[in-house]
């Protein structure tokens, strides 16, 4: 039996939130689109290949690579020579990092003053329910990386990611 009133407020707060982290981290990476997501993706995964970045991301080869020359013109990146011959790593330079520890610290700041109206109870049962929540969305690992895209992955390492948890399982 499906309640219309919670699934109509959590549509509604889903998007109230996503608005505020994509202006947050649109502005802290100066760019919007993928920008945010790329920088924070290639920070937790260092020299990651241009094919794993554009399945994080769920972009095409060549907007990646549109993306990845795009965030190379402006310092953020360097390509480097992959695991094989055919593949090219990407590794966020200083200023990339930089660049992606401000996106992270803005999206922060974008969901915490949501939370500020909580309680610790309430927040330790919105952490419980966030997590069975985000375990049951979760396809296979692709669509974990995809989900994870824009997550701060030293605050939710993966041993107790719910995500990658549930991922594992699938």
């Amino acid at each position: 039996m499906r309640d219309a009133r919670t699934t109509n407020l959590l549509g509604a707060l889903v998007l109230a939130l996503h608005d505020r982290v994509e202006a947050a981290t649109a502005s802290a990476a100066e760019h919007g689109a993928a920008y945010p997501a790329a920088l924070a993706t290639l920070l937790g995964a260092p020299g990651l290949p241009i094919e794993s970045l554009r399945q994080i991301l769920g972009l095409s080869h060549s907007g990646t690579v549109r993306l990845v020359d795009a965030l190379e013109r402006e310092g953020s990146v360097v390509r480097k020579a992959g695991k094989d011959a055919r593949s090219v790593a990407v590794e966020l330079t200083a200023a990339g990092r930089r660049r992606a520890q401000a996106v992270l610290r803005a999206r922060d700041e974008a969901l915490a003053p949501a939370l500020e109206v909580l309680t610790s109870a309430e927040r330790a049962q919105l952490l419980r329910l966030t997590e069975k929540l985000l375990g049951r969305l979760t396809r296979d690992k692709q669509h974990a990386d995809y989900i994870c895209r824009l997550c701060d992955l030293g605050a939710c390492p993966d041993a107790t990611c719910p995500v990658e948890c549930a991922a594992h399982v699938t």
